[in-house]
């Protein structure tokens, strides 16, 4: 009777959810389902393709990626429960079950990338900070407090990971924006967010409140340095933690991201500036040739990014910037093919390959990577506020 019970419940949340997602009043200028079914379906695409890892006694999971997982994990729940669906997706299942997998089988389990020591090295530093970013965002998501175990442990092996420098060793295969030379800073964003997010979790011991102060100073010391989408990565970050900026940097960021606004409304990932391609002579210039023709439009992921973090700091729908993004967003979910069916969502392209256009670089599920960023930017940024 129980099981039946919560079946039944579970059934009428789905049903809510669809009701909501098709209502007028619900649906503002944008398709609440499809963009989950696009999410969803390209996370199975994920799990059928993505990497498998040996983890524990004689199991496997699948990496987790920063251009598809993370995002779906940021995204996927906020967009459920617009839906007033409260029942976890399984795909949300599955991503949560196998980091804590990972995360209680460290000493044992297969590296992201093993092809070297490098990446051995590089492959430690960015999954713990996934692991932790991945688990607390869960917890925050059912409000659980104290923290769960796996998410202290997540934690604890942060800390461990942590360079001297207050960052970590991050994925480096020289491809903007998330595994390049200028990534590590990124990386560390996502650590800051993971902190604000995790709240007493991030600090279990001594070595936490150390490991914090280190982390804090890293990033404020090479912020004016940095490129702009790593600098707005920081400000998202910071409207977890708190005390992360100061209010006049953030004034000033905010302006600058006022400035980086295209006629259109929107803003473009290509016209960030200061890209910084790694492995050695890439850095000055992409591993491949981008299409620069779309680079230089307004995309998704960018606009959703910009206007989802100048929400989350504060700022209202009505502000004219934010405004005029939303409008763009609102106006550019269009059709993405995903296996034989068809899926309204966001585009954005890559900034290493020309993916649009066949080849080698244009394999259906590659090409859409950026896409499955942009997807769920787009879908925190325009879901109301919390």
């Amino acid at each position: 009777m129980i099981r039946k019970a919560a079946l039944i419940a579970v059934l009428a949340g789905l049903t809510a959810g669809v009701v909501a997602a098709q209502s007028p009043a619900a649906r503002p200028g944008w398709n609440r389902e499809a963009a989950a079914g696009y999410l969803d379906a390209r996370m199975d695409a994920w799990f059928a393709s993505g990497k498998p890892l040996r983890t524990g006694e004689g199991g496997e999971v699948t990496c987790v990626s920063c251009h598809t997982v993370v995002p779906y994990v940021l995204a996927r729940p906020a967009l459920r429960r617009a839906m007033r669906v409260t029942a976890p997706t399984p795909q949300e299942t599955r991503v949560l079950q196998g980091v804590i997998r990972r995360v209680e089988t460290y000493e044992t389990q297969e590296a992201f990338y093993d092809v070297s020591d490098a990446k051995k090295v590089q492959s430690r530093g960015t999954e713990a900070v996934v692991n932790a970013l991945i688990l607390a965002s869960a917890d925050a998501e059912r409000a659980q407090r104290p923290s769960s175990e796996p998410t202290r442990r997540a934690f604890r092996h942060l800390w461990e990971t942590q360079r001297a420098d207050g960052a970590w060793d991050w994925l480096d295969f020289g491809l903007e924006p998330f595994e390049s030379a200028g990534a590590t800073y990124y990386g560390a964003t996502l650590a800051a967010l993971a902190a604000g997010l995790g709240g007493p979790a991030a600090t279990p011991s001594a070595d936490g409140v150390s490991g914090m102060n280190k982390l804090r100073a890293y990033l404020i010391e090479r912020y004016p340095g940095e490129n702009l989408f790593n600098r707005t990565s920081l400000l998202l970050a910071s409207t977890r933690w708190k005390d992360l900026m100061s209010p006049a940097q953030r004034e000033v960021l905010v302006g600058e991201l006022r400035k980086a606004q295209q006629a259109d409304g929107g803003w473009s990932l290509g016209a960030m500036p200061g890209w910084r391609w790694g492995r050695g002579g890439w850095r000055a210039r992409p591993p491949g040739t981008p299409d620069a023709t779309l680079l230089a439009r307004s995309d998704g992921y960018a606009t959703g990014l910009v206007v989802y973090t100048l929400r989350s700091t504060g700022i209202g729908p009505d502000d004219p910037a934010v405004k005029r993004g939303m409008r763009w967003l609102e106006g550019h979910q269009e059709k993405v093919a995903v296996g034989e069916r068809a899926y309204p969502a966001w585009r954005s392209h890559s900034l290493n390959y020309d993916r649009e256009h066949g080849g080698e670089r244009g394999e259906a599920w590659r090409r859409l990577f950026m896409s499955d960023a942009a997807t769920a930017f787009a879908v925190l940024a325009l879901l109301p506020g919390d």
